[in-house]
């Protein structure tokens, strides 16, 4: 990555919305600008779990205000990632396609332990190295991320659905901070978190850090009490609930250092606080000075280079635990990657943008097998299936989505699909994977001698020309090829394979 470059980092948390752009500089972020607004979408579900028009509407109302400020910004300078209200949401397509239209850049849905493996990264980069090892905690509104980790390595992560936003409106729903109340928060809280009991043990970390949100303002009202700077004790926490007792409702707290945005979820929040605390025998939380979107900015310094991106980790980690064949994902990922090229016009796509859908196509192409493991009937059906529910670092939930759809359409029928089939790179993917699956389907090196494949995107017509040679060389695969011809008649999209026209010898 060039020195000098702006990057954007947007993070759609349940409480807030925020807005990071730094400056890359010798391995570096240097915070350029920070914008922050309380849009509390987690709490605008209705009985259904869709979120409400208002609290979309504030929603896209914020990203309106980011959109002004990352105008001309390019695309491989901006990520914005959403986590747990959109992840709930039943109707969350439609905040996000008005959102990706309002901000000219696309939403990404993270899972809960790719949030907690950003949140790491940004905690850890903000950090010193020294080999320590770290317990990491960011409760935010609708979840609360733990992660076990050293120096920038996560090593275990989790997501649970306890969070500031969603105890409050549960626990403390009109305002009253009762004893009662805290009581039914903290053993909901701790029932929730059991199972990090055995996960996040003591015996596993040295030092605990505390992200973002609810710890933030936790320890922002205990220094201006007093108390250590940065850092949150157990008998702070003890303390600051005490006050918030003698309030008796949000309305009459009045604590230093609280801002007004935390106010209403200041019971939520410090509930789940220390029923964490106590839960995994945490006497002291350093505050990080890292958090999601910083974790976000430095990953996209490392998607920049492919030897560092988490996500080829993560395929060649599934391939291992499956047991694919490694040598013929090798070998069609590598006639995919052909074809695809014979399909595109080099002179419409930037370097960087062209070599992303390359790896998609790729690890697509890696993974094609992978459903082998549960079954060789229907196996491209169960590939679709581990692939959009597997906890794969680095991808987001739609691009594991994207990829479970080309591994389910590298063979058999198309109408199967609920794909987009105007959009023409996804088909291009697709059709270069079906054809290298088609091509190696002897698992061996296949002849591409006396082949000529080429695309017109205007008449959506994709042709494979074979010389006689060839055919009559191949007849298992020029029945596979013409059995492609019939699976594409019913789409938008067409496949033709000729004969090349023989050549006269003078005479």
């Amino acid at each position: 990555m060039k020195q000098g470059t702006l990057l954007a980092a947007i993070d759609l948390g349940s409480n807030s919305f925020r807005l990071e752009i730094g400056r890359y500089e010798h391995g570096q972020i240097q915070r350029i600008e920070y914008l922050k607004e309380t849009v509390r979408q987690g709490s605008g579900f209705d009985e259904n779990r869709n979120l409400s028009q208002e609290s979309m509407v504030r929603g896209w109302e914020c990203l309106a205000r980011f959109a002004e400020r990352i105008a001309g910004f390019q695309k491989s300078q901006v990520r914005v990632v959403a986590t747990q209200t959109l992840r709930e949401a039943k109707n969350r397509e439609a905040f996000i396609k008005r959102g990706r239209d309002i901000l000219g850049f696309p939403i990404e849905i993270i899972s809960g332990s790719e949030e907690a493996r950003l949140i790491y990264q940004g905690v850890s980069h903000l950090l010193p190295t020294d080999h320590k090892r770290r317990l990491v905690i960011d409760i935010g509104g609708r979840s609360t991320e733990l992660v076990l980790g050293q120096n920038l390595q996560a090593h275990v992560t989790g997501s649970f659905r306890v969070g500031s936003v969603a105890w409050s409106m549960k626990y403390f729903p009109d305002g009253a901070l009762t004893e009662q109340a805290f009581s039914k928060a903290e053993i909901a809280a701790k029932a929730v978190l059991e199972e990090a009991l055995e996960k996040y043990p003591r015996s596993q970390w040295d030092t605990a850090y505390g992200a973002s949100g609810t710890v933030g303002a936790v320890a922002d009202v205990l220094q201006a009490e007093g108390w250590p700077a940065g850092e949150v004790t157990i008998e702070g926490l003890n303390w600051l609930i005490k006050q918030l007792l003698r309030a008796g409702h949000v309305d009459n707290v009045r604590q230093p250092g609280l801002k007004e945005d935390r106010r209403a979820v200041i019971g939520g929040g410090a509930s789940v606080l220390r029923a964490l605390m106590q839960s995994l025998d945490i006497d002291k939380l350093n505050v990080a000075q890292g958090a999601l979107r910083q974790g976000v900015l430095f990953e996209m310094v490392e998607r920049d280079d492919q030897a560092t991106d988490v996500r080829d980790i993560s395929i060649q980690r599934l391939a291992q635990k499956f047991a694919v064949d490694q040598t013929q994902s090798q070998r069609v990922s590598r006639v995919a990657l052909q074809l695809f090229n014979k399909t595109i016009d080099h002179s419409e796509y930037e370097a960087h943008l062209l070599q992303r859908l390359k790896r998609k196509l790729s690890w697509a192409a890696s993974m094609h097998e992978v459903g082998f493991a549960i079954s060789h009937s229907d196996y491209h059906k169960h590939g679709a299936y581990i692939l959009e529910n597997a906890d794969l670092l680095g991808f987001s939930m739609q691009e594991l989505q994207r990829l479970g759809l080309l591994v389910l359409g590298h063979r058999g029928k198309l109408r199967k699909l609920e794909a987009d089939f105007e959009e023409a790179e996804f088909i291009k993917m697709l059709i270069a994977l079906r054809m290298a699956v088609i091509l190696c389907h002897a698992r061996k090196n296949p002849d591409q001698s006396g082949l000529e494949f080429n695309c017109n995107e205007k008449s959506k017509q994709f042709t494979l020309e074979a010389d006689a040679d060839w055919i009559e060389s191949h007849p298992q695969s020029v029945h596979l090829l013409r059995q492609e011809v019939i699976a594409w008649q019913k789409t938008p999209w067409a496949f033709a394979f000729t004969q090349a026209a023989r050549v006269k010898q003078p005479a």
